[in-house]
């Protein structure tokens, strides 16, 4: 399964640290991790996950692959700013959110329109994600709720 991780491009610690956790839970569970493939949560993630052995996949903002982060294995150039925000969401089959402010907001919005189920740890509070304390809880939700 492709899990989206989204969240905070200056992320807290504690949300660095869930963010690692969730990428390093994913690859040994075989998912692959896709993201904004940037920093922050995004780079945390794709770390945590290439260090457990799992494939990453950035879907970056701008024209140039190289601006991802040195965890992501595949990227893929956009150039659609925060437009990409969607493409990272379809991308996934489910979406864990972690900490976060507007753009986090955005792809919290286009999970609850194509119908991913999303798990939250300190993300932004919105209709249809279900709030999580550990990274661990958030991969068991996103494992159970997807077809």
């Amino acid at each position: 399964m492709r899990v989206s991780v989204i969240g905070g491009s200056v992320p807290s610690e504690a949300g660095l640290d869930a963010a690692r956790e969730v990428g390093r839970l994913l690859g040994e569970r075989g998912h692959t991790v896709v993201c904004g493939g940037l920093g922050g949560v995004m780079e945390a993630a794709c770390r945590g996950a290439s260090d457990a052995g799992g494939h990453t996949i950035g879907i970056l903002p701008g024209e140039d692959r190289r601006a991802a982060n040195e965890y992501v294995d595949t990227a893929i150039a956009t150039g659609l700013g925060h437009a990409r925000n969607a493409l990272v969401v379809l991308n996934g089959d489910a979406v864990v959110a972690i900490d976060g402010a507007g753009g986090t907001l955005s792809e919290v919005g286009f999970s609850s329109v194509y119908d991913r189920a999303i798990a939250g740890i300190d993300a932004p509070d919105a209709p249809h994600v279900a709030d999580v304390e550990t990274p661990s809880d958030a991969v068991d939700y996103v494992e159970a709720n997807v077809d």
